[in-house]
């Protein structure tokens, strides 16, 4: 579900990640845009989590997501989502990070993050789960065994999920991934096979597709989508959205 009762829209910024009234108005219509792309693509808004993606822009984005609605902000580095942390006062909303995981940032994230969407070993897993017991992990699948991408290999995934559950007794909340960029097909068949994977693992969530492919991730039967570019526009040269 999107909607959180428990999460109460309240928000204290910091002067420099106040957004303008502009700003806004753009991340609530597309917003809005996402959500009727959602529908058109067979899926349920409340039932697909929207993760509004900041990476690259600075804590204003974040502040414009979260007066526009948003619950769920998505980070692929650790410095960012730290410093837009502070910049925005800690708001109440789920924090996903969407990077790779590097063992040596976690005790400063793991008091903040809800969701890891880049577990791809059990050490990875160990770090967070050390420092926050309560941690979701999301395993991420790698279907298009390129050198440089992250994840786990999808033919080694169902191992590392029963080691990590069954052996280590932790839970993983689902699978992750990023489909090969520019085709539609090779997207759908990516998407398929992770939907396969989750379905035979039988876990919850299902975290694939962005803001160029969340059709096709929908259709296959994804539980959250991770967008930016729908939202705020083509992501700027500089790590900070000038408003």
């Amino acid at each position: 579900m999107t909607k959180d009762p428990g999460l109460a829209p309240r928000y204290s910024f910091a002067p420099e990640a106040t957004p303008s009234p502009e700003l806004v108005e753009r991340v609530a219509a597309g917003l809005a845009d996402v959500r009727d792309r959602i529908r058109a693509a067979g899926g349920e808004p409340e039932h697909v989590r929207i993760i509004a993606v900041t990476k690259g822009f600075g804590a204003r984005a974040v502040a414009a997501a979260l007066l526009a609605g948003a619950r769920d902000i998505g980070e692929n580095y650790a410095d960012e989502l730290l410093g837009k942390l502070e910049a925005t006062g800690n708001p109440a909303c789920r924090w996903h990070y969407l990077g790779s995981i590097q063992r040596n940032k976690v005790p400063k994230l793991a008091p903040h993050v809800h969701y890891w969407h880049g577990v791809a070993r059990v050490l990875e897993a160990e770090a967070i789960i050390r420092r926050n017991p309560d941690a979701k992990l999301l395993v991420e699948v790698d279907t298009t065994g390129q050198p440089g991408r992250g994840g786990c290999p999808s033919d080694q995934v169902a191992e590392l999920v029963t080691e990590l559950t069954t052996q280590r007794g932790w839970q993983v909340e689902g699978l992750m991934t990023v489909a090969p960029p520019g085709d539609a097909e090779l997207a759908r068949a990516a998407f398929a096979t992770v939907a396969r994977l989750r379905q035979e693992l039988g876990l919850r969530e299902l975290s694939m597709g962005m803001s160029g492919d969340l059709e096709e991730a929908v259709a296959a039967g994804a539980t959250m989508v991770r967008v930016g570019t729908a939202l705020l526009g083509a992501r700027p040269s500089r790590r900070r959205l000038q408003q």
